[in-house]
């Protein structure tokens, strides 16, 4: 079995992750950032050309580079998040190498995350937001998708994951707001200013979605992420009722909730 862990930001995905993890021996978390099979959240996906090219302008980390590195097919997986480095110059440059964030066509989009999804053979693992978040988030911030193209997308992708044994488990957020100052909380350094909300507040209103249709306050990205729980619960209840568990966020046993 394999386990895809889902919901919004703020709802405890990471830590149901690992507490899983502890419970579940032999099995493996794999969180955004790290290589994974499946989901290229912060990674830069480059054929060997562009690979070299990156080699040779941060010559001076090209063995951190390679330490995060990996090969499929004819591409180049850079775990770039997972270097360390002081040249902020660096992350900015291989973020432009992401998939998401209309980064490539929709149709090579389409292609690398069907793909990938088809060649995974994996078992025991456990998946962060490698399901539904950064493809979501992309096709209606960045690729102005409806919620009907999107559902047709992910029949796609179940049929790509035909075969493979795996739960979704849903973390269901009834209280967005809340669950957001709290991650303000936490992801805010010793002096108390905001690490993370600025970053997501500035990836939400530099979307297209955003700018065409003048929402770019804290309320509207509320609104954004109360419409995308709902649709992720529509995919889950109607693409994948027998494989699916939603249980509320934080309001939870996990020893108890029959996974």
């Amino acid at each position: 079995m394999n386990y895809f862990i889902e919901g919004l930001q703020g709802s405890g995905k990471s830590t149901f992750a690992e507490k899983l993890a502890r419970i579940l021996p032999g099995y493996t978390a794999v969180k955004e950032g790290e290589y994974s099979p499946v989901e290229l959240a912060w990674c830069a996906y480059v054929d060997e050309a562009e690979y070299q090219q990156i080699l040779d302008k941060y010559s001076d980390i090209r063995n951190l580079i390679e330490e995060k590195t990996f090969a499929e097919n004819e591409k180049k997986i850079i775990c770039y998040t997972k270097v360390r480095t002081d040249n902020r110059e660096f992350y900015r440059d291989l973020e432009q190498y992401e998939i998401y964030n209309n980064g490539v066509s929709f149709d090579e989009f389409r292609s690398v995350i069907l793909s990938r999804y088809r060649r995974w053979t994996g078992n025991n693992s456990i998946f962060e937001c490698s399901l539904f978040q950064n493809i979501i988030e992309d096709m209606i911030l960045f690729r102005n998708v409806s919620d009907e193209e999107i559902v047709d997308f992910y029949k796609d992708i179940k049929e790509a994951l035909e075969g493979r044994e795996y739960r979704i488990v849903y973390l269901y957020s009834n209280d967005i707001n809340g669950n957001l100052a709290v991650i303000r909380r936490e992801r805010s350094d010793d002096q108390g200013n905001e690490l993370w909300f600025p970053l997501m507040m500035s990836y939400f209103d530099g979307s297209p979605y955003a700018i065409n249709r003048g929402k770019k306050k804290k309320k509207d990205l509320i609104s954004h992420l109360e419409h995308r729980q709902q649709l992720e619960l529509r995919i889950c209840r109607e693409l994948f009722p027998d494989s699916s568990t939603v249980i509320i966020s934080k309001e939870y046993e996990i020893e108890h909730i029959g996974i």
